[in-house]
């Protein structure tokens, strides 16, 4: 597969001249709203790549995780159900509307081939598994969040694809209908059929392929369907910017949320353990599911801490919280008093 082709495409000149008028973009870069260093004060990169190096216990599952197949080609058009694909890849069907959000199904969150393979038991799904999407979300341009063999093989049977701006460019790079995509920026909101209504909005992270950093929008979106409103988290670490997404729009009925491959070492792109539960309170959400874990190893903790302390920090102040095991269906009208097992104890 060509590298190259990959990458993706710098944002044109017209998107830039356009992006140039914009509060959040400087210097030919999007910035966060807070200032946010990749990596702590003090830190490099060299002794970040180091430390990655070092030995960390059970930083990969013990054997197969596990995981349901549900075939989603013959669910029902009235069921309102939320599946996770492992990692940040998710599958929602929604008052008769399907969305497919950042999927990555070629087993790998790298482009250098067998380098960040998703663990075994993490990657049974893949794209021919997927019915005809009306809505592809896309979250930023990481390679564990846009997959361009994961897109390239849904390219037929997906109605639209809306992300923050400069993203579209990969897309028409890659071959796609310019009339396919839909592009915004922070607080914009797309009327996208009668009684939905998507808005983007911020997140605290950063963008880029390789080196070409934060010349598209890293983003998070808002989902407001006829019976629904739901907050779809991409990667972020804390910031006001939740407090302000929960006042606009929530209480939100259940809250996509990022909690794994964080580290000390870069606590601002990423949210840390004892973060999440405050930020699930600022956005005014009744239920949270945590993402962002079990599939690839991206940091240097256990692959289950992520998802255990959701839990144990969910259950210590009473924070409703939803964990499916990958592949299983999350009932969206049932929500409220439902117990998940804690499957990730057996593979510890």
């Amino acid at each position: 597969m060509n590298l190259v082709k990959q990458l993706g495409q710098f944002p044109d000149e017209k998107r830039k001249e356009y992006f140039s008028t914009l509060p959040n973009y400087a210097n030919g870069r999007f910035q966060n709203v807070l200032a946010t260093p990749a990596l702590l004060e003090g830190e490099s990169m060299t002794k970040a790549l180091f430390n990655s190096l070092c030995k960390v216990e059970n930083t990969s599952p013990k054997s197969a995780l596990p995981f349901v197949i549900t075939d989603l080609k013959k669910l029902s058009p009235e069921e309102n159900v939320l599946i996770w694909f492992g990692h940040s890849s998710y599958f929602i069907q929604v008052d008769g509307k399907k969305f497919l959000i950042d999927p990555v199904f070629s087993g790998n969150a790298s482009p250098m081939p067998g380098s960040i393979k998703a663990f075994p038991g993490a990657d049974y799904y893949k794209p021919q598994h997927m019915p005809d999407i009306d809505f592809l979300l896309i979250s930023h341009d990481h390679w564990d969040h846009l997959d361009y063999k994961t897109i390239q093989e849904l390219k037929n049977r997906v109605g639209k694809v809306i992300c923050g701006l400069g993203t579209g460019q990969h897309f028409e790079y890659w071959g796609w209908n310019p009339e396919k995509i839909i592009e915004k920026n922070w607080w914009e909101s797309i009327d996208i059929a009668e009684g939905f209504r998507i808005t983007l909005t911020p997140a605290r992270h950063f963008s880029g392929r390789l080196l070409n950093r934060n010349i598209s929008l890293w983003t998070s979106f808002v989902l407001k369907t006829p019976t629904k409103n739901l907050f779809l988290g991409g990667d972020s670490g804390y910031g006001n910017h939740f407090t302000e997404i929960g006042e606009k729009y929530g209480p939100f009925d259940l809250a996509v949320m990022e909690c794994g491959q964080y580290n000390e070492k870069w606590p601002y792109i990423h949210t840390l353990p004892d973060q999440l539960i405050t930020e699930v309170q600022e956005l005014k959400a009744k239920n949270f599911i945590p993402v962002h874990h079990s599939k690839f190893k991206l940091s240097q903790h256990a692959w289950f801490e992520p998802v255990e302390l959701a839990a144990k920090n969910a259950e210590d102040n009473n924070q409703p919280i939803t964990l499916p095991v990958i592949g299983e269906k999350v009932d969206l009208d049932q929500l409220e008093n439902v117990t998940w097992e804690k499957w990730w104890e057996e593979y510890w």
